[in-house]
């Protein structure tokens, strides 16, 4: 039986590979301190965590670099397995 391809090579250099590019998050465009890494059971909302643009679930490729994304985990877990990222505008109470 295969393990968890996450926990595999090439996932690991997918991972380092977005990470070394310090992008902001795709998804609210706000940067991302990767200083912050998980540690025993303690994982900042606000740490660098890889995200799929067309997420797995959906047919997306787990080690396409196209398909890579660098996100807050805290973004990414609110994201989903929805394909979009923006989220709904609320109508101005000035009128």
């Amino acid at each position: 039986m295969a393990g968890n391809p996450r926990n595999g090579r090439p996932y690991r250099r997918l991972v380092d590979a977005q990470r070394a590019l310090g992008l902001p998050c795709w998804i609210c465009g706000r940067e991302i301190d990767y200083r912050l890494t998980s540690t025993a059971g303690q994982r900042s909302p606000w740490a660098f965590t890889l995200d799929h643009a067309v997420p797995l679930s959906r047919g997306g490729s787990l080690l396409d670099p196209a398909n890579a994304r660098s996100s807050h985990r805290r973004c990414n877990s609110a994201r989903g397995a929805r394909t979009t990222t923006r989220r709904p505008q609320r109508a101005s109470r000035r009128w």
